[in-house]
């Protein structure tokens, strides 16, 4: 008996002989993303200078790689290891046993009932936020609302992470964040790059804002060590974690990639969404006036609680069609340890396998008019035959994002904060650019002006 033939390359551009893609790639790659899909389908291979790629759209391909046979998948890819260098092996970054031994200690801090003690840190420092913006309601006076989502999660990771405002009292913290996270950014978008031991000026200034983070994250974890524990901040539940194989704990170093990867991960992706989501209400006035509509009906005037986020079901799904069209942790990679067949095709091991929210949330067999703002997409009835991997804006399968429940609890409230007291509008003529890097921010900001209701 014959063996079965081998599983075909997969189609795609043959690109510049030296390059590959690269050119097409860095200059804009949703767009190139998108051509591909267009002209090849589901699977298209390509490569990028001298590494094979491979573009995967199809919610079954997906499934496949996160979840079906997520063993074979590994995250060490170009992108995790430039993020390392912020987040040592954490969730986010690490791979295989440890991985997993981490995850079995961190997870019973993020069950529902640990979360939900966060509810009132969040909303205070909603109601901060927005007896600032008081003035700027007066004024007319034009702001930056993404630098402002940066501000407000940086002080709820902070105080749910350290029972400390770091905004106010360390913002040296901040700054360090922002230089990290931007010069990584840079790193990752970069074909070529100078090893990090020579001393560039970016490479001072990186390892600068890598000094102040240690310095700041170690000293917590030593004075918590030291002394008497905070009662409900993460760091304390995470101090107190054991695995439940072994009965092990985390050590010194392993809290600090933890520590990191949630203030970093955590307050960077969760102000996107934000971000995102205002400017898509101000885009979309019917959908806002839905959005308040339900607040008057829910919470008649008083302060959103823990309480009301079940019943507030349209802002839901408001955030769910924010993080559709404008996911903020739009693409990732994985690469094969072994051979392997995706939708009929070879993918050999070694390749970087490319997975793209922004591009499969816009599938056109799972997702009428992709371009149209619409959140009653996510209302039970229309969600009930959605393959469940159609949408994942926090990936998927085991290694999904830890931090999801937090995430989605800290947006409804403060969408349903802001939107209670606030109109946002986007101030004309201010370019509004997707910077498609790590994380999908707005390359300009987002500058609007607020207005009490």
């Amino acid at each position: 008996m014959s063996s079965p033939a081998p599983a075909p390359p997969a189609p795609g551009p043959r690109g510049n002989w030296f390059l590959g893609m690269l050119p097409e790639f860095r200059a804009d790659p949703i767009k190139l993303f998108f051509d591909l899909a267009e002209e090849h389908g589901d699977v298209i291979a390509f490569a990028l200078f001298n590494r094979p790629c491979m573009l995967l759209r199809h919610p079954d391909q997906i499934a496949w790689v996160l979840k079906e046979n997520h063993r074979n998948y590994s995250k060490n890819t170009r992108g995790i290891q430039k993020l390392k260098s912020i987040l040592g092996d954490g969730l986010l970054t690490a791979d295989g046993p440890h991985w997993r031994r981490q995850r079995r200690i961190a997870s019973p801090t993020f069950r529902p009932k640990n979360i939900g003690g966060f509810a009132q840190t969040m909303l205070d420092a909603g109601d901060r936020m927005l007896e600032e913006w008081e003035g700027l309601a007066s004024s007319g006076e034009a702001f930056d609302l993404n630098e402002a989502m940066m501000k407000v999660t940086l002080r709820i990771a902070g105080e749910t992470l350290f029972s400390a405002d770091v905004t106010d009292e360390a913002k040296d913290l901040s700054r360090a964040l922002s230089t990290a996270m931007q010069i990584t950014n840079k790193r990752v978008g970069r074909a070529l790059d100078v090893p990090t031991s020579w001393p560039t000026s970016e490479n001072r200034a990186f390892q600068k804002a890598m000094n102040t983070l240690d310095e700041i994250v170690r000293g917590m974890i030593e004075e918590r060590r030291a002394g008497e524990d905070r009662e409900g901040d993460l760091l304390t539940m995470l101090i107190h974690a054991r695995d439940e194989q072994t009965g092990e704990e985390m050590t010194d170093e392993q809290l600090r990639d933890e520590v990191m990867t949630l203030l970093l991960a955590g307050h960077e992706t969760t102000a996107n969404a934000l971000s995102w989501t205002w400017h898509l209400l101000a885009a979309n006035p019917e959908c806002r006036l839905k959005l308040e509509e339900e607040l008057e009906q829910v919470l008649g005037g008083r302060t959103p609680t823990l309480e009301d986020y079940r019943a507030l079901e349209y802002t839901g799904r408001v955030i769910d069609e924010s993080m559709r069209l404008l996911p903020p942790g739009w693409l990732f990679g994985r690469a094969p340890i072994e051979d392997d067949v995706v939708g009929g095709f070879a993918v050999p091991s070694g390749t970087l396998v490319m997975i793209s929210s922004y591009i499969t949330h816009r599938h056109p067999d799972f997702w009428p008019e992709p371009e149209r703002f619409d959140p009653d997409r996510f209302l039970p009835s229309r969600c009930e035959d959605r393959h469940p991997f159609a949408y994942f804006p926090f990936s998927g399968g085991p290694r999904g994002c830890i931090g999801r429940g937090f995430a989605l609890l800290e947006l409804r409230l403060l969408v349903a904060q802001i939107a209670q007291r606030f109109r946002l509008e986007a101030v004309p003529g201010h370019p509004v650019e997707l910077e498609k890097l790590v994380t999908l921010r707005p390359l300009h900001g987002l500058q609007m002006t607020a207005h009490a209701r």
